[in-house]
């Protein structure tokens, strides 16, 4: 048996056509309380590849956790080739407290490949890496905006790999931002050992997103379709959605302090002037105009109403084809929220 073949995590090893909810020992809190990772590895019968998918590396970025949660419910599950590790929390501290960084304040993903005579934040990445990414052979890593931000169902990945640009395609999200990767992120730890690497990016901290759940749901599934862990479809009554790839974006940022007020939603197509919102003295009656510098589609936005200056308000990327981006975004919103209004039982709510 190669050594990829084995998949022993703290100490357990778990054999083809076995499951295992792995609790993986964490620094304890100060008071002594016993912290632990959960893991669920489900390993087929079939060789295949090792599929980690990891969830809250923020600990307040919450729409991944429901993504796997619903994944792990999967009856299909029971038949893959190959094996899944499912991580649905990985920074339990930050998910604990609502917050998306560690106690000693660090960025757990900005701490990679950690080290064990570290800080906190780059024990746990030591840790994961140690334990969790030496087992796979490819990567989804689940996030959402940060506190007060929103983000567009999106992957982010460096297609200069063949293999991770088959992946994005795969996953089916409307939009694909062709992204170097943040130093010291588990993304860069990955790429350094040619593992390919996918970020889904959807919805806002500490909130549920429907739409972002369930796209993402879906995302992970076509993933594990393209790698031949699940059976092919045989037939869909779905059109794919057309993947959008651009290496370009930008951020608008606040050119004064004040109140915004939006006039454009996430998702929306922009021409080179458009009015993205109104920018008030709270004190008075100034106001500014915010215009968009050069066309295309809002990513990503700012929730907050509160601004100073310098401040990024409207996240947006550029394509050719504005309108074919523009129909791909409503036709994946359209079918999730559609999903969403037949029921919510196969979800296991009741």
């Amino acid at each position: 048996m190669s050594k990829k073949q084995i998949v022993s995590i703290n100490g357990i090893q778990v054999e083809p056509g076995e499951s295992e909810t792995i609790l993986l020992p964490m620094p304890k809190l100060y008071d002594w309380t016993p912290m632990h990772m959960p893991v669920h590895v489900i390993r087929g019968k079939r060789p295949g590849p090792t599929l980690l998918v990891d969830a809250a590396i923020h600990g307040d970025e919450v729409n991944g956790v429901e993504v796997i949660r619903r994944l792990l419910k999967k009856k299909g599950l029971k038949n893959i080739a190959g094996t899944l590790i499912a991580v649905p929390i990985v920074n339990v501290y930050g998910f604990l407290y609502q917050n998306r960084y560690l106690m000693d304040r660090r960025d757990l993903n900005r701490s990679f490949p950690g080290s064990s005579k570290g800080s906190l934040a780059a024990r746990l990445a030591k840790l994961v890496m140690d334990e969790l990414v030496v087992h796979a052979t490819h990567i989804i890593d689940l996030h959402t905006g940060s506190l007060q931000r929103s983000n567009l169902p999106q992957i982010r990945a460096d297609l200069s790999g063949r293999a991770t640009k088959k992946m994005a395609i795969a996953f089916g999200a409307p939009v694909v931002l062709d992204a170097r990767e943040r130093d010291g992120s588990l993304r860069q730890a990955a790429n350094e050992r040619d593992i390919p690497f996918l970020l889904y990016e959807a919805g806002e901290a500490l909130r549920f997103n429907e739409i972002a759940i369930r796209i993402g749901l879906q995302g992970v599934l076509n993933v594990m379709h393209h790698l031949e862990m699940l059976p092919l479809k045989i037939s869909t009554k779905k059109k794919a959605v057309p993947c959008a790839i651009t290496k370009s974006s930008y951020w608008v940022r606040a050119p004064h302090s004040g109140t915004i007020h939006p006039l454009k939603k996430l998702g929306a197509r922009v021409s080179k002037d458009d009015i993205l919102g109104i920018i008030a003295n709270p004190m008075g009656i100034e106001e500014y105009k915010l215009k968009v510098p050069s066309p295309g589609i809002i990513i990503g936005q700012s929730n907050l109403p509160l601004v100073h200056e310098g401040a990024a308000l409207f996240h947006i990327a550029c394509f050719r084809e504005l309108q074919q981006v523009a129909d791909g975004i409503n036709q994946a919103h359209d079918e999730a929220k559609q999903e969403s209004e037949e029921g919510m039982i196969d979800d296991g709510f009741h």
